[in-house]
């Protein structure tokens, strides 16, 4: 296989956690391990599909990890992986950010804030 280039270091990053979803996906697994239905539950607006999508390249990259319980009916669970663990500082720091834009822009930015388990911390 190729060794790919990139022009700075953040692309690499941005390559595994950029996207709509996949730092939301990760933020809601820092508070522990979560079945598909319960990630689902917590972010409404995404499809099942793109779900899907983004546990398996999340799963591929070593950032989560997905334990099969061996059980009738199948139980699956995700959970950040060690590698993941250390994308925690970095997900905070984004919380925050967006914490602030949102003040800037809004004044209040629970005018703006869906009620989540996420966004419950921040009251």
């Amino acid at each position: 296989m190729e060794k790919k280039k990139y022009n700075i270091s953040v692309e690499a990053t941005l390559e595994v956690i950029g996207g709509k979803w996949k730092c939301v996906i990760l933020c809601h697994l820092t508070h522990g391990k979560k079945r598909t239905s319960e990630l689902k539950r917590l972010m409404p607006n995404i499809t099942q599909k793109m779900l899907t999508q983004q546990l398996r390249e999340l799963e591929d990259d070593g950032v989560i990890n997905r334990i099969v319980y061996n059980q009738v009916p199948p139980k699956v669970e995700y959970e950040l992986s060690e590698y993941g663990r250390s994308l925690e500082n970095i997900l905070n720091l984004l919380c925050t950010w967006g914490e602030n834009h949102l003040t800037k822009v809004y004044g209040d930015k629970f005018s703006v804030l869906e009620d989540s388990v996420l966004n419950d911390q921040l009251k």
